[in-house]
Order: C-alpha cells, then structure tokens, then sequence
C-alpha cells in the first residue's frame, strides 16, 4: 500500500472532530499536526503522497523531494502556498479540492450582505460602549432592504454561481466581471466590464484565486469607482486587496464599509486598522471551517487520492 503523509493536520482537524478513514482506507496514513521546512523532507520520505492544508511548500523544497513523491494534494481550494512549476519540473502532480466550501462560503458571504445591509456591525459596538440611543431616539445608522439592491461578483467559479443564486432568491440583481465565464446561461445574470460593476454595484464580492494578475486587484484606484454606499466583500484571498488603500477608503468615506474573511497577511497584526473601524466585519478565515465543510474536505481527499492510484488524477492544477 502507498504512503500518505498530512504534514500540518492541526490546521485542519484543530478540534479533533474529523474522521480520517476516506484517507487511511486508501494509503498507509500518517498524520503531524504541523510541520516546519527542517522536518518536511524526513517527514516526506518514502511516501507517495504529501498532504498539505495551506502550508508553505516552495520551489526549494520540491526539488529536494525524494523520487517516491508522486502526489502533492493541497487540502483546500487554493494552491498559491505551492510553487506548481517547480513540482511540475519534477514530475509531481499537484491536485486541490475546489469544490469542497462552495456552500460554506456561499452562506458566510450572504451573512455579510445581511448584517452589512442593517449595519449590525455598528449597532453592536454602540450597545459595547453603552450607546443605547437607537432604542431610545430614531435609528442612528443606515437600515436598508437587499431587494432590487446590486451585487457585483468578480470571478465566475462555483462559489460565485452560489452566492449568486441565493442573491436572487433575497431579490438582488447580480452582475458579473470574469475573464473566463461571460454569461451563465438563463440566470439573468448580466456580464459587464469591471469598472462598470464597481461603478453601479451596492455590494461587490471577490470571488477570483490570487494571481499575479489579481493582487492588489482592488486597490485605491477600483475602490475610488465604487459608490461611497457601497459595501466590499472578501472571502477569496486576502492580497487581492491592497489593505493600505480599504483602509484609506474606509477613513475617507470613498465606500461605506467591508467585510473580510481574508487578510494580508493572515493573521493581521494586532495594530492593524481594520479591528477598530465600526464599518468593518473581520473574521479569520472561518468560510471552510465549519464542521461539514471540514468533514467533506476530508472524503473528496480521499477521491483524489483514489483516483490519482487509479491512474486517472483528478483537479491536477499543474499539467
């Protein structure tokens, strides 16, 4: 039987719920709960299969993995933290599991859009510091209703689509910006330009991998052509935003507010901004921690693995 190796599982199982069995009933499994670069070529020895969940594995290390190294399975969606080329040179497949979180993160962004539509992020601080006057005057802060409201989604993958469909549900009219998807199908979802998307959406949602193409994507001149009530949502990759300018954004009133799952880097520095702006929602990275969504992640890696010992790899990124 093939070996397996999960270098930082802790990253992924940090409560011990999860069941390891889609893995151990394919290959020899063994299990670190995390990994530094000085331990990962011992550790790596012998095995078949490396499994990492947002580990940094660079170009360096690839090169100095042993032969029996086949298989690179990122346990996630994003493979930014492995240099592919590198792994690509030395005859190593790299696979992900794109499909894991879609619902998962689909729903943790439409939690943004409701709470960000009733400005419940500053209602909570006020009560925090003793401010009871929204129950004792007039509402203090802007209350508005999602329906005939504009979300602009950048990136027309699968969790995109999700959060899509259930914006229609709730009566929102979606646009989309992708270079790759135009249209989907009869959704009546409108394919424009980027800049008209940030021009005319109430909500924008990044939904797009990080790229060299996609860093700093949004930066102090996207964020300028959004409507000062407009509201950014990230749950993709923290760098696509440059966090300097949201934050300028923020303080000049050039959008109304943000909600990010993702930072740059991750986990923020303490002293970062962001924590004390009541217009802000800052959640660390939680859109694929839910239990199902963890549990799931861990039977289609064993799918991967399967299917790679078949000799028809699935999700292979790097071709």
């Amino acid at each position: 039987m093939e070996k397996a190796v999960f270098l930082n599982a802790a990253r992924l199982d940090f409560d011990g719920q999860l069941d390891f069995t889609p893995v151990s009933r394919q290959t020899q499994f063994t299990r670190y709960e995390d990994s530094d670069p000085v331990r990962i070529l011992e550790r790596v020895r012998d095995h078949h299969t490396v499994i990492t969940k947002e580990l940094p594995v660079g170009g360096e290390l690839i090169r100095n993995f042993p032969p029996t190294v086949k298989m690179i399975c990122e346990a996630g969606t994003g493979y930014n933290n492995i240099d592919i080329a590198a792994a690509r040179e030395k005859g190593i497949a790299v696979c992900n599991i794109p499909s894991y979180s879609t619902d998962a993160v689909a729903q943790l962004v439409i939690t943004f859009i409701l709470n960000l539509s009733a400005s419940l992020p500053q209602q909570q601080a006020m009560l925090h510091r003793g401010d009871f006057s929204n129950f004792t005057r007039s509402l203090q802060v802007p209350h508005r209703e999602l329906g005939g409201k504009f979300l602009g989604i950048i990136g027309g993958g699968a969790i995109g689509q999700q959060v899509a469909a259930i914006a229609r549900v709730l009566g929102m009219k979606v646009l989309l910006y992708s270079r790759t998807v135009k249209n989907w199908g009869d959704s009546g979802i409108q394919s424009v330009s980027l800049e008209e998307l940030l021009r005319t959406s109430d909500y924008v949602s990044l939904h797009c991998p990080l790229t060299d193409e996609t860093r700093h994507l949004m930066d102090r001149q996207r964020l300028r052509l959004m409507k000062p009530s407009a509201c950014l949502i990230n749950t993709a990759r923290g760098a696509i935003v440059n966090e300097t300018d949201l934050i300028a954004a923020l303080r000049e009133g050039s959008i109304a507010g943000a909600a990010l799952d993702v930072q740059d880097p991750e986990p923020p520095d303490a002293a970062n901004p962001l924590f004390a702006m009541e217009q802000v929602i800052l959640t660390p990275h939680i859109g694929w921690r839910r239990l199902e969504t963890r549990q799931r992640l861990v039977n289609l890696l064993g799918e991967n693995i399967a299917a790679f010992l078949r000799g028809q790899p699935i999700h292979v990124v790097n071709r």
